[in-house]
C-alpha cells in the first residue's frame, strides 16, 4: 500500500487515475473504505480523501447501512453519452463487418409501439433487393428482427402482437395464398427463440425472404434494438441460418457493449 504522503488536495494524472479507480471499485461492489482501499492499493486516509471528493461532486453517494454507491452525476453523464452518439453510428462498424462477411442484407431496427422501425439497411449482394428501407415500419410479430425485439415480453404481449400482425397481413396483397402460423405455433417458436436469444423470419413477412436476428441491450439489460441478416430463400437455407446465429449474436453483443453492457 502507498503511504499517506499524498497531499490533501493532490493534483495530476496519478490523482485522476486514483479517483477513477475508486469509482471502478464501487462499481465492482466495494461498499466501504477498507474494501475500496484494498482494491486500489491506497491507504485508508488517502482513500477517504478521494472518496469524499467524489461524493462532494456527486460521482459517488453514501447511504447508511449500505455504504458507497455510484452517484447521480454518473447517471446524468451516462444518459448524455448515450444520446450524444446515435445508435446507428455506434453500430455501423459491426453492421459493415456483417455485410462483408455474409454478403446478405443487414438491418438495424428499434421497436416503435407495435412496429419495427428500420434505422439502417445495407443492401445485400445475394439475390434481388428486398422492400425494406430506412424509416420503413412493419408489425413486430411479422419480422425476424421484430421477434428479436419481443424476446423479453411475456406470452400475453406476444399474443397481442401476433394477432395484430395477422390482422395487418390479412389486409395485405402480399399473402393471398400463403399458409399462416397459428398462435400455438408462433408461441412455440418464440419460446425457442427466447431460449437461444435469437429469432428467425421464415418467410413470415415477405414471400421467400428469411432472416436471422439478435437483440441489442443497453446498460440496464433491456432490449433496445436488434440486428438482422436477411436474404432470399435460395441464399438462406435453414442450415445457413443456424450457422449465422452466433455471428449475428456476436455483432449484437458488440453493439450492446458500446451501450454499457459488460461482456
Amino acid at each position: 500500500m502507498q503511504d499517506d504522503t499524498t497531499p490533501a488536495a493532490p493534483t495530476g494524472t496519478q490523482t485522476l487515475l486514483r479517483g477513477l479507480a475508486v469509482i471502478q471499485a464501487v462499481a465492482g461492489g466495494a461498499r466501504d473504505l477498507k474494501e475500496i482501499a484494498r482494491r486500489i492499493g491506497t491507504t485508508r486516509s488517502t482513500t477517504h480523501r478521494l472518496a469524499s471528493c467524489l461524493v462532494d461532486e456527486r460521482y459517488l453517494r453514501v447511504l447508511p447501512q449500505v455504504g458507497y454507491l455510484l452517484g447521480p452525476r454518473l447517471i446524468e453523464l451516462g444518459f448524455q453519452a448515450r444520446d450524444e452518439v446515435p445508435l446507428v453510428m455506434l453500430a455501423t462498424p459491426w453492421l459493415d463487418e456483417l455485410s462483408v462477411l455474409t454478403g446478405d442484407t443487414i438491418h438495424l431496427a428499434v421497436r416503435d409501439g407495435d412496429e419495427v422501425l428500420y434505422l439502417h439497411k445495407t443492401p445485400g449482394r445475394n439475390g434481388p433487393e428486398m422492400r425494406s428501407r430506412v424509416g420503413h415500419r412493419m408489425p413486430l410479430a411479422r419480422t425476424g428482427i421484430g421477434k428479436a425485439l419481443m424476446l423479453d415480453a411475456g406470452a400475453g404481449e406476444w399474443q397481442r402482437l401476433f394477432e395484430r400482425g395477422e390482422a395487418v397481413a390479412a389486409e395485405s396483397a402480399l399473402w393471398p395464398d400463403h399458409p399462416q402460423l397459428t398462435w400455438p405455433q408462433f408461441h412455440a417458436r418464440m419460446q425457442t427463440y427466447v431460449a437461444g436469444r435469437y429469432a428467425f423470419d421464415l418467410e413470415d413477412n415477405e414471400p421467400s425472404i428469411r432472416c436471422v436476428a439478435a437483440p441489442i441491450h443497453d446498460a440496464s439489460g433491456q432490449i433496445v434494438a436488434a440486428i438482422s441478416v436477411a436474404s432470399t430463400l435460395p441464399y438462406m437455407p435453414l442450415e445457413k441460418m443456424q450457422g449465422l446465429v452466433p455471428t449475428v449474436q456476436k455483432a449484437a453483443q458488440a453493439v450492446s457493449a458500446e451501450l454499457g453492457v459488460r461482456v
